[in-house]
């Protein structure tokens, strides 16, 4: 499902997108594009307002931090993963795979 086009993405940060009515974060960095859950797993706040990496988001509450290839925590005080789902890049289009 196309999220967003490549050309919208920073080279290092990313977009809040909604794909069949779930808040994905899609993020670009170390040159690669990923696509999260947009809910933090600790207070339960959009991760797309946090800062990029090192193919890691900050969340801006609380400071925990997620591993953008994973969706492990890599901070706390976040101990539970966030959801990841496979990208794909197709020309300027990038697409999200989700999962059935």
């Amino acid at each position: 499902m196309r999220a967003c086009s490549l050309s919208e993405l920073p080279e290092e940060g990313g977009i809040r997108v909604v794909l069949d009515g779930i808040p994905i974060f899609v993020a670009r960095s170390c040159g690669e594009v990923f696509a999260i859950s947009d809910i933090c797993s600790h207070a339960d706040v959009s991760l797309s307002e946090g800062e990029v990496e090192d193919c890691t988001v900050e969340c801006w509450l609380h400071g925990s931090r997620f591993d953008l290839r994973t969706g492990v925590p890599t901070g706390l005080p976040a101990t539970k993963p966030v959801a990841t789902y496979p990208v794909t890049v197709e020309g300027d289009d990038v697409l999200v795979k989700l999962e059935k």
